[in-house]
């Protein structure tokens, strides 16, 4: 699964951009996703912000803040192309403490249930015709 001497890595064998590591690991789903993660402050390499063209290698750590929760991971390997999700899982390696607290605020989320959804305001002039054939009432 590493990529020292494949098309598609950098030119310094064993390493690969962040942003297309995360993309391939499945921490994202697209890459400008990932991009704007990287720029925004979301993802820290070895406790430091980054720019997305950094490259890493196996053995990097890595913290990945998306939504409200948070990975603390290590580079296990590298790969050039995104692959099934069991095969990204080998990518990397997530700390006890933080898989554990992920997993008690999913149960907490969960336990929780969903909450009510936010008011929208006046329906537009379209829900207003969606609403009036629903109903049965004439347009006027």
């Amino acid at each position: 699964m590493t990529s020292a001497a494949q098309p598609g890595a950098d030119e310094t064998a064993g390493t690969q951009r962040l942003d297309k590591w995360l993309w391939a690991a499945r921490f994202f789903k697209t890459r400008p996703l990932a991009v704007e993660a990287i720029n925004g402050g979301k993802v820290q390499v070895d406790g430091q912000r980054v720019k997305p063209g950094r490259n890493i290698r196996p053995g990097t750590r890595l913290t990945i803040h998306k939504g409200e929760y948070e990975w603390r991971i290590e580079v296990r390997g590298l790969a050039k192309q995104r692959r099934p999700a069991t095969e990204a899982a080998l990518l990397y390696s997530e700390d006890e403490d933080s898989r554990s607290r992920r997993q008690a605020q999913v149960r907490e989320r969960r336990e929780a249930g969903r909450a009510p959804a936010p008011e929208r305001g006046r329906p537009t002039k379209r829900d207003r015709r969606r609403i009036g054939d629903f109903t049965g009432r004439q347009r006027s």
